[in-house]
């Protein structure tokens, strides 16, 4: 009985042939960068009572451990890719105000 294919699988099936093998040196770059991502340091954090509670609150609604919220908000910081709310909205208000697209 032959499986039905997803519209990801059918695209990496259309798709593989085109994938092309990287050098060893090229490999190991890449194995060596995801090595070090991976690795965790434990560290002591303290917070107030109520922002724990709230983090656990965000946490839960979100379906996640709050640790796991914890750091991915701060990789979110550090990276640059964390934004305010409030500044976004007046960004975007700001485009919609001018008419740009």
């Amino acid at each position: 009985m032959k499986q039905k294919l997803t519209k990801e699988e059918q695209a990496i099936e259309r798709d593989a042939e085109k994938l092309r093998p990287v050098s060893t040196q090229r490999r190991q770059q890449i194995e060596s960068i995801i090595r070090k991502a991976q690795k965790n340091q434990a560290i002591s954090l303290r917070l107030s009572d109520f922002d724990l509670q709230l983090l656990k609150q965000k946490a839960e609604s979100e379906g996640l451990p709050y640790q796991t919220l914890i750091t991915s908000v701060l990789h979110k910081y550090v990276t640059d890719q964390l934004y305010d709310k409030n500044e976004m909205r007046k960004a975007l208000s700001g485009l919609t105000a001018t008419g740009a697209p």
